[in-house]
């Protein structure tokens, strides 16, 4: 009996330009809004009971026209602003809404802040060791590196993560992350030997500032499980009961299974939002427990740390989070920003979609940053 003939995942399978079809511009509206169900494989998570939100507008945050131009920007999909257990604030373009999954993309390094501070908090890591210390065979581009140069984003090695070059290491990378398959006689490649195949020695951070790399996170994940009692699965679950989540986290696995947290994550603007509002509760979860680390968290804000590169100089990267010293939050490419006002305790979610070539724009992360920051002052000043 004669057979059909296969055909390539058409949303996995690399184009020429050496992206993948949910990723390509023409497409990756439709791929940020359903990458919970385009990825290769992947994890998802409920949570045992969901932190409520109530509709409490703020009228007069309507009319701060830096808000008004980001939901008029093309690229624009939901943004949830949230204090306590009020929705200040909320928005989403015609093709979307705020209940809806979209790919955050490297807000989900937040995780990784978050599970670093609990390990420190329990005496299992030590932030001056080295990464080889932990993990003996790392490889050259991360074994004498220290945890805290890694978190912080102020190592140098021969990744490279430049999102308008079709052949930079991060689209590489994706196949590890299990956004993409390899042609068809390559094996997809595991996160532990992706992390292997990067060249070293690794050395100290020159630049003058925060060395962006997303196989760093991908080395702590590493880490992570190495060191963790349980899967990091499990610690997943454990963060998505501490939000309370009223809809799904979905993140993508590697091919060894590993949780992609240098970007994976896809979660709703409203629950974005409350995972904002976990870290404005300085690691309390919905029960009024400690979950997170509240020591970590303060220290995270006041240390010194590499900022960021112009026009987001006003940032410093510190502990795997982006920060001001009141602010914290971590943006995420194609246009994504969580922030996060620990003194006032508002969350701000904002999602968003780029089609331009590289899927990335500094100075449009840089509006959409400036613009959270005043949303978060006029709030204060209400």
């Amino acid at each position: 009996m004669s057979r059909a003939p296969v055909s390539p995942n058409p949303d996995l399978t690399v184009g020429a330009d050496n992206k993948q079809r949910w990723n390509q511009p023409t497409h990756r509206r439709h791929g940020f809004h359903n990458a919970h169900r385009l990825f290769r494989r992947g994890f998802m998570a409920r949570s045992r009971h969901v932190y409520p939100l109530y509709d409490a507008p703020l009228s007069e945050l309507r009319e701060l026209p830096e808000l008004e131009a980001l939901q008029l920007h093309p690229a624009f999909s939901a943004i949830v602003c949230a204090q306590g257990n009020n929705i200040l604030f909320e928005a989403a373009a015609p093709d979307f809404n705020v209940r809806s999954p979209h790919s955050i993309q490297s807000i989900t390094k937040l995780h990784v802040h978050l599970i670093v501070g609990r390990l420190v908090a329990d005496g299992k890591l030590d932030l001056r060791k080295s990464m080889g210390h932990y993990l003996p065979k790392i490889g050259p581009a991360y074994a004498s590196a220290t945890i805290q140069d890694v978190l912080d984003m102020n190592i140098d090695n021969a990744f490279s993560e430049d999102y308008s070059d079709p052949l930079s290491d991060c689209y590489t990378e994706e196949i590890a992350l299990g956004w993409r398959l390899p042609a068809d006689s390559v094996e997809e490649i595991t996160l532990e030997k992706f992390i292997g195949t990067i060249s070293g020695p690794v050395s100290k951070n020159t630049t003058g500032s925060a060395d962006y790399k997303s196989a760093n996170t991908d080395a702590l994940t590493l880490l992570c499980a190495s060191v963790m009692e349980h899967s990091l699965n499990i610690e997943i679950e454990k963060i998505a009961d501490a939000v309370g989540y009223e809809d799904a986290f979905h993140i993508s696995l590697s091919p060894d299974h590993l949780p992609a947290f240098s970007g994976g994550g896809c979660l709703s603007a409203r629950d974005l939002a409350r995972f904002g509002l976990l870290l404005a509760r300085r690691g309390e979860d919905i029960y009024g427990s400690a979950f997170a680390s509240a020591p970590f968290i303060d220290a995270t804000l006041s240390r010194v740390a590499p900022t960021l590169a112009p026009p987001k100089h006003w940032l410093r990267y510190s502990n795997h989070s982006m920060t001001d010293g009141r602010l914290i939050g971590h943006a995420g490419y194609g246009g994504q920003f969580l922030m996060v006002d620990l003194k006032t305790g508002v969350s701000c979610a904002y999602l968003s979609v780029l089609e331009n070539d590289a899927g990335y724009d500094d100075n449009y992360m840089a509006q959409v940053a400036l613009a959270l920051r005043k949303l978060c002052s006029m709030i204060a000043n209400a």
